[in-house]
């Protein structure tokens, strides 16, 4: 078995070196590729090609599609850097892989899984005792086995609703800490919009924002069906260099100790707030993810009177560091936790459960919990509920605004209506 996982790259190679020779294009014939968020990460599901004939039918029994993964930050295992691609479907299309009658592209639907990493352009790596997502080298070759046509070469990349982000956001902070972020403005005739604060997970590091935005699907709050609960609003993804959690001592904090993150964060946050009058001040909502948790309630914590609400999944923050006072802090501030029971890195029992037993105990009123026993395929295409995320993952549930009840298994209610945890979200204000 080893030895066929060491040579197919080799015999990837090979095949795609024969119809190389057989073709002979004048020119590489480019392609579009489509990269698509999903709740297990980004994935290319779809390739358009370009043809230099008009179209009214083709056949995806006449194409082969192979890819190459390959990266200068590290190296790749050999059975994840080169294979084939299954297709599911192919179409005759517009530019934008939209279906038409009559054209001059062809679109063909790659199967993705949450189990096949072939199909991600975007590679974890392990740096010391962190790691991080990074965009790869993500090389197609699309051949027609009947005319012997073959596409080799990256024209454009279409990345839907990542594209209608701004990914060119940078600030240098009074302490001297250098943030980049993601940002998103909805077009609107509104006079006010709120503003939606995001904060990444500890694999979203560094300095691409649009890493955050589509390594966890946390885009998805700049989506349609997350816009309408709010009218409209900003969203606003800001991304450290390193880890939120970077304690002042360069360990990592759960809250035992400062980290040097939180003023550059805020300085951010109420600077691009004062750049955009058209946010509401009083619609500023903050949440974040494991890393992000963490920062969420620090930031909490540190601005009780600045934020309408507060959301987290997997929290890392330590409930022993959060004080007394603290805890009184955060008592008026309407919060809103998510986690799983089986999340192996950010335990509930260590985090989040007993600082939402805390916050009832001192008569929080507006502060909900949601514990969920798995983190399961919501999609039901992979399993459903007999399909297991990492216990971490309970942003899946989150970001596809899939959360409803509190910690009791009861409805959470805005004046009596059972509401999602966007729509719970929507409603709060200062």
């Amino acid at each position: 078995m080893k030895k066929k996982l060491v040579l197919f790259p080799i015999l990837f190679l090979l095949i795609l070196g024969i119809f190389s020779l057989n073709a002979q294009p004048s020119t590489p014939l480019e392609y579009t590729l489509v990269v698509t968020g999903f709740d297990w990460g980004p994935h290319a599901n779809k390739v358009i090609l370009h043809s230099d004939t008009s179209l009214t039918e083709v056949q995806k029994e006449d194409f082969e599609v192979y890819v190459k993964r390959t990266s200068s930050k590290g190296e790749i295992p050999g059975r994840f850097s080169a294979g084939k691609r299954a297709i599911i479907h192919a179409f005759v299309s517009d530019d934008q892989g939209n279906r038409v009658k009559e054209g001059g592209f062809i679109t063909l639907l790659l199967q993705v899984a949450p189990n096949d990493p072939m199909g991600s352009p975007m590679q974890y790596f392990r740096n010391g005792g962190s790691g991080g997502n990074i965009w790869i080298d993500y090389n197609l070759t699309v051949v027609n086995t009947k005319t012997q046509q073959l596409w080799n070469r990256e024209k454009n990349r279409i990345v839907p609703v990542v594209d209608e982000f701004d990914t060119s956001g940078t600030l240098t902070a009074s302490d001297g800490i250098q943030l980049t972020y993601a940002s998103y403005m909805p077009e609107t005739t509104t006079a006010k919009i709120p503003l939606i604060i995001w904060l990444h997970g500890g694999g979203e590091g560094g300095t691409d924002p649009s890493i955050p935005i589509i390594a966890n699907k946390a885009y998805n709050y700049a989506s349609p069906e997350i816009q309408r609960f709010f009218g409209s609003a900003a969203v606003l993804a800001p991304q450290t260099p390193t880890r939120w959690m970077h304690g002042v001592s360069g360990n990592t904090t759960r809250g035992q100790e400062d980290d040097i993150y939180h003023r550059a964060v805020m300085e951010l946050v109420r600077r691009y707030v004062e750049d955009h009058p058209n946010i509401d001040k009083n619609r500023i909502y903050v949440g974040g993810c494991s890393n992000g948790g963490y920062m969420t309630l620090k930031l909490l914590i540190e601005n009780p009177n600045y934020f309408a609400a507060g959301y987290i999944s997997s929290l890392a923050f330590f409930n022993e560091f959060v004080s007394d006072k603290d805890l009184l802090k955060l008592k008026n501030i309407p919060l809103w936790m998510v986690h799983s029971n089986d999340d192996p890195t950010t335990v509930a029992d260590v985090t989040a459960t007993p600082l939402y037993h805390r916050l009832k105990k001192i008569g929080a009123k507006n502060v909900h919990y949601s514990l969920f026993d798995h983190v399961i395929d919501i999609t039901g295409q992979y399993g459903g509920s007999s399909y297991l995320y990492n216990g971490h993952w309970s942003w899946v549930y989150l970001h596809d605004n899939q959360v409803f009840n509190d910690f009791d298994g009861t409805s959470v209610t805005v004046k009596g209506k059972p509401v999602s945890i966007m729509e719970w979200m929507a409603a709060q204000k200062k």
